[in-house]
């Protein structure tokens, strides 16, 4: 099992540092995090917040707790509110982190899909907000695998319905359950191998069809298990910049740096293409399976916002833990 507080933390300081890596921002002696890992901590938020409510009146309202997190943060990128009925977020803890309202990279399709869901609708799997699919909802996931560690099909189904609020497409929101599906089968300690496999088993089996998210990770699986150089592999898979891309890209550097973490990193790094969302994505797989304590030391402490990285972490083990 990895439901501990070294793998929990893994992956999640994994993505922020694969992040800060990807970013390449250095200010004030910390490597700065992008809006990527600005949605994760929001994403950890959501969870904790629909789990804290739940104990409170019995009624599980994930996705609801997810807009309205990811609403927060579309307050800290913008100052303002998609709509003044939302207000009532503004009274959560997490907004006091003066460093959540630094404005971080374009995460265009996230803010222009917040700032027009108002009267309390938001994209949803039946009724698409826009027909999108970069890579910003795959991204933000691992809080959902991880908090649903016990139960990876409802990690899949959550991962889905949470990139359906802000990308459209059925090629994005099929990539985010199966990167929330393999993070909540790796935390249950099942291997690369099975976890990819068991996955890949919910991608297939949802109700959502494309056949491109399964063949181009099932591909990088194969490529991986080659001996083909890391950039030659990544090139017959894709560049990246479409949520299917980032999803394989980052599934077979994690298959082929499946317990070197910094090595992991530095591929996920070194490519063309966009090293800004696959630094991340490998970071929190490679990040779960080895934990916290095999990711470079100085690399954790230059991490900007690493103290709530650590705080969310173990608050989402916590969480766990009392639902087992």
């Amino acid at each position: 099992m990895r439901i501990d507080k070294d793998h929990f933390r893994g992956c999640l300081l994994g993505g922020a540092v694969g992040d800060a890596k990807g970013y390449g921002v250095r200010e004030g002696g910390k490597q700065l995090i992008s809006d990527n890992t600005q949605l994760s901590i929001f994403s950890v938020d959501a969870m904790i917040w629909a789990d804290t409510r739940a104990k409170r009146k019995g009624v599980y309202a994930y996705l609801p707790c997810i807009f309205y997190s990811y609403q927060k943060w579309y307050y800290t990128q913008t100052g303002g509110l998609a709509d003044k009925d939302y207000d009532f977020i503004l009274s959560g803890e997490i907004l006091e982190n003066e460093e959540l309202f630094a404005r971080r990279g374009e995460g265009v399709t996230s803010l222009n899909a917040l700032g027009s869901s108002i009267k309390n609708s938001y994209g949803t799997i039946e009724n698409r907000i826009n027909d999108l699919d970069r890579t910003g909802c795959v991204i933000r996931t691992a809080p959902m695998g991880l908090y649903f560690a016990n139960n990876p099909g409802m990690a899949f189904r959550i991962g889905c319905e949470s990139a359906a609020l802000t990308h459209g497409h059925t090629q994005a929101i099929m990539s985010a359950g199966y990167m929330s599906a393999l993070i909540a089968c790796l935390a249950q300690g099942k291997s690369l191998n099975e976890s990819a496999g068991e996955a890949l088993q919910k991608l297939d089996e949802g109700e959502l069809t494309d056949p491109l998210p399964g063949e181009l990770i099932r591909r990088a699986i194969s490529l991986a298990g080659s001996g083909t150089r890391p950039r030659k592999a990544i090139e017959s898979i894709g560049e990246g910049w479409i949520a299917p891309e980032t999803a394989a890209i980052a599934t077979y550097l994690a298959f082929r740096y499946e317990n070197d973490f910094e090595a992991a990193i530095d591929a996920a790094t070194d490519f063309y293409g966009n090293t800004d969302s696959v630094a991340p994505a490998v970071g929190n797989i490679v990040g779960c399976i080895v934990g916290s304590l095999e990711i470079p030391p100085e690399w954790i402490l230059d991490l900007e916002l690493a103290g709530l990285i650590y705080h969310g972490s173990d608050l989402l083990l916590e969480a766990v833990k009392d639902n087992a």
